[in-house]
């Protein structure tokens, strides 16, 4: 039997635990975790996710500081706002919503947040701690499929691991944790040749390319773990859409000893890694509340 890593069900025991500590640890710190979001335009998919966010924010008993913006805010003004924020005793986690409008520096915005307030684990000097192997705050969807893996029992120590995508925001921070927990790992992208016969030789598979269905049976041996980061809409033959993933999900199922759906799967995990991390900077406030090993989910 296939076991299906349920994200949404891990979700919300990680929500669940979280809000234990938050109405634990608030009356001591004085206020409860801030969590703002800054949104610049109107993407559709965009306003959707932070809704989600502010409703997860709401569950836990996370402040939220939304910063919806027009899309011709300027990066000045920006850039002001972070240094704001940054500054703001309320906020313990601040989270830049990509993608920005093109006249919008965002690897400037990303660098401009504190180091501290990362909620995204995305600053250099986050990134820089993961390399090193040190505690940090860790970018969220990668440090999401690795609490999955746990929850699950699914020991990657020693495996052989290929993570399709190179992305600063998944590919590459999934492959120095993939790493951190000594498996073997090999990253792949567009250019990589013969991927197929690389993917197939894999315990672990990590599909983070965005490309609906791309993998197929052949990409997978029989037995492997199959995590499924892709998120992408497409138009069904009733002129609706739907959620799918990198991976043809009812195809490779019956072939992985365990798989991600989508949606269900990543998706969910995400939001609460998002949640964990502000909280886990809010701690950081009282030193007795600072945990061990850099982690409330141990």
């Amino acid at each position: 039997m296939t076991q299906i890593l349920d994200g949404k069900a891990l979700a919300k025991a990680t929500q669940a635990k979280l809000t234990t500590k938050v109405q634990e640890w608030a009356p001591k710190v004085g206020r409860p975790p801030g969590l703002a979001v800054i949104m610049v335009g109107d993407n559709p998919a965009s306003a959707a996710y932070v809704r989600n966010k502010e409703r997860a924010c709401d569950r836990v008993g996370i402040a939220s500081f939304g910063q919806k913006l027009p899309g011709d805010t300027s990066q000045k003004y920006l850039e002001g706002l972070i240094a704001e924020l940054n500054a703001d005793d309320r906020v313990d986690g601040i989270l830049l919503q990509l993608p920005v409008p093109n006249h919008i520096n965002d690897v400037i915005l990303l660098n401009t947040i504190s180091p501290e307030k990362d909620a995204d684990g995305l600053h250099p000097a986050n990134m820089g701690r993961l390399v090193r192997g040190e505690m940090g705050l860790r970018s969220c969807t990668p440090f999401g499929v690795m609490q999955l893996l746990h929850a699950n029992d699914i020991d990657v120590a020693g495996k052989r691991a290929v993570v399709l995508g190179r992305s600063i925001l998944v590919g590459k921070p999934m492959a120095l944790m993939l790493l951190e927990a000594d498996a073997t790992v090999v990253m792949a992208h567009s250019l990589t040749t013969n991927l197929a016969e690389l993917t197939r030789s894999a315990d672990i598979v990590v599909s983070a390319i965005g490309q609906p269905h791309f993998i197929t049976p052949e990409y997978i041996q029989p037995g492997a773990v199959v995590i499924d980061v892709g998120i992408n809409r497409i138009e069904t033959a009733e002129g609706k859409y739907r959620l799918v993933g990198d991976v043809d999900y009812e195809a490779v199922s019956p072939m992985a000893s365990a798989i991600t759906p989508v949606p269900g799967g990543v998706g969910p995990m995400t939001v609460a890694i998002l949640l964990h991390n502000t909280v886990l900077s809010y701690c950081q406030r009282l030193p007795e509340l600072a945990p061990e090993g850099g982690t409330l989910l141990s």
